[in-house]
């Protein structure tokens, strides 16, 4: 139902359950919604099918044994754990590796069409940090097969979709959620959902740094729409940079490079050709490693016998070692290092399993990777820290507020697995949804209600860049922050930099509560811009300050001034909360997990 409100602030839609994203985690989490009898919107700031997850490229890790017998839950937990230095919440990355299987066989009963083995089972891939191949794809195109199909699957459910539709503020009844409120980007209209229960599934923080591979909507809206509600961010210092983006032209610079691309055999070379990753093997991987070029070639033919090669370490790995790479000088022209497959594999494979890279490639920067190799170096790709979330349920403390996907923290601890962002989207989608729909349905006794004083306070907040005058452009100061994350709370950190950092945050602050904006409210770019800058400057605050305080190297997480991992940090989190228009930030002991579990990490 619609209603149109006095005051200017808008019209009114009444659901159960409003799902704000539509990636794979907001998508799986409105059909869970709608199938457990709940009213279900799905409110998404672009069009539908344009989500980040789409770029995705690789597969969706799942133990399902297709490849290897060998593989099950437990050996999936373990890589997870280990990938994430033990930091992980132990019952999400159980329950991950314990659903996933069943996630992608329900993708394939709704339609989804993947890549097979000669048997005709689902095809798995190598990925990093995975002992088995376990990721099943769609060529390099998986995650625009799955948003394809989940996509398919809420539009034919009848499932309502508000499309460029922007939500500024998570709003309460007390100590509840009660709705949410945006406006339209194509008209700048205002508009107010109420529902008791809200599910954030909107992604990552990337473009709060210079180089990204993350799309324009990836400014923490979820991130900071949590903490202004209430909720608590986790493990907000754990930033990866993806070892593989492209660096070259400039235009370009970020675009992801698939780790498929390594996983069917490319390897890493300096500007001197020399394959460097052996000389960066960790200890804590050193037993299932190659270390010798022989062995790691021979893998590819003979899994059994032989360890993988270095190039498929986990991704925080990779990036470290291709940035001491660069600045030891033995980068490529352009700031980067080589990947090359060209010389690895012929034309046919590679444009059969790799068709986007070589399309991207071709038309982007004139580049043939069946002939030469690719100039790729590290881009900010994920944050590991998002809402800290009931393992089970997908809940926040605040009641009625749910996140799933990668706005939701503890899953990956200090480091992501390549592949497990989509299975996450995938387990964790469906559990919000689900838990979103039956806590709406327990407050039908005590409904909530939607304050007009909180609406016409959240219309004024979203206006104000109108009414400044000779205030800043935020296209300046979204350039100074990413400038700032670049150079400060990069892939290397130290104490004075983190410390200058929050210095310069602050200031960007101050900055940003004087933006102006020209123009009306229809489409107006800088007026959006304007708005998504306050959730970055949150959430920069939120990673720097986290980053200062853990004074170890785990993971995403690497402090130059303590270049070693810290026993003791490996049993804390660090949670982050609003305090008035600040970060408060507090040192929390990790669950504990279960003899049965740990029990894994003693085998060979």
């Amino acid at each position: 139902m619609s209603t149109v409100e006095p005051r200017n602030t808008g019209e009114r839609h009444s659901y159960d359950v409003v799902v704000v994203g539509a990636g794979g985690a907001g998508l799986r989490a409105a059909i869970a919604a709608h199938d457990a009898g709940a009213r279900t919107a799905i409110v998404c700031k672009s069009l539908l099918g344009k989500a980040h997850t789409v770029m995705a490229e690789g597969g969706i890790a799942a133990a399902m044994g297709n490849a290897w017998p060998e593989d099950n839950w437990k050996v999936h937990f373990r890589d997870t754990m280990r990938g994430g230095k033990m930091l992980n919440n132990w019952r999400m990355a159980q329950l991950h590796a314990q659903e996933a299987p069943d996630r992608v066989l329900e993708l394939e009963e709704w339609g989804a069409l993947f890549d097979r083995t000669k048997d005709g089972l689902i095809s798995q891939r190598d990925f990093g940090g995975h002992r088995y191949a376990r990721l099943a794809h769609v060529g390099d195109r998986t995650g625009l097969e799955m948003i394809r199909t989940l996509q398919q699957r809420a539009v034919a459910l009848g499932i309502d979709v508000f499309m460029e539709c922007t939500i500024t503020e998570i709003l309460k009844d007390g100590d509840r959620v009660a709705g949410a409120f945006g406006y339209w980007r194509e008209s700048g209209r205002l508009i107010t959902f109420e529902a008791p229960s809200v599910v954030l599934a909107t992604g990552g923080i990337g473009k709060s740094f210079k180089v990204t591979s993350n799309s324009w909507e990836y400014t923490g809206d979820g991130h900071a729409l949590a903490v202004r509600a209430g909720a608590s961010l986790i493990n907000m210092e754990f930033v990866q940079f993806h070892p593989t983006g492209m660096v070259w032209p400039p235009s370009v610079r970020g675009i992801l490079v698939t780790e498929s691309v390594r996983g069917d055999g490319g390897v890493l070379k300096n500007s001197e050709g020399r394959r460097f990753m052996f000389d960066y093997i960790p200890e804590f991987f050193k037993a299932e490693t190659a270390d010798s070029i022989e062995e790691a070639d021979r893998w590819y033919t003979d899994k059994k016998n032989n360890r993988r090669p270095p190039e498929l370490l986990p991704r925080d790995e990779v990036a470290r070692a291709i940035n001491s790479e660069v600045k030891a000088g033995r980068g490529t022209p352009h700031g980067g290092i080589y990947l090359d497959i060209a010389s690895r594999r012929d034309p046919e494979y590679i444009k059969r399993r790799l068709p986007s890279m070589y399309h991207q490639f071709k038309e982007l920067a004139d580049v043939d990777i069946t002939r030469e190799p690719m100039e790729i170096g590290p881009t900010c790709h994920y944050v590991m820290g998002g809402v800290e979330v009931d393992p089970d349920t997908a809940a926040a403390v605040v009641p009625g507020l749910y996140a799933a996907g990668e706005v939701a923290g503890g899953m990956h601890g200090s480091n992501r697995l390549g592949g497990n962002s989509l299975s996450d989207l995938l387990v964790f989608g469906r559990r919000a949804g689900l838990n979103a729909a039956y806590y709406a349905a327990r407050t039908k006794d005590s409904p909530v209600t939607v304050d007009d004083d909180a609406v016409r306070a959240a219309a004024d907040a979203a206006l104000a860049p109108f009414s400044e005058e000779g205030g800043e452009n935020p296209y300046t100061v979204q350039k100074d922050l990413q400038e700032v994350m670049h150079n400060l709370v990069g892939i290397i950190r130290t104490a004075e930099e983190l410390e200058q950092a929050l210095g310069e945050i602050e200031k960007l602050a101050e900055r940003s509560r004087h933006l102006t904006v020209e123009g009306n409210r229809q489409y107006n770019p800088g007026w959006h811009l304007a708005i998504d800058l306050q959730n970055m400057l949150w959430v920069s605050e939120c990673i720097a300050k986290a980053a200062l305080t853990r004074t170890e190297s785990r993971g995403g997480h690497t402090r130059d001034d303590y270049p070693m991992t810290d026993q003791d940090w490996g049993t804390k989190n660090i949670v982050l909360r609003r305090r008035g228009d600040s970060v408060e930030l507090a040192i929390q002991p990790l669950p504990q997990m279960p003899a049965e579990l740990k029990a894994l990490f003693e085998e060979k």
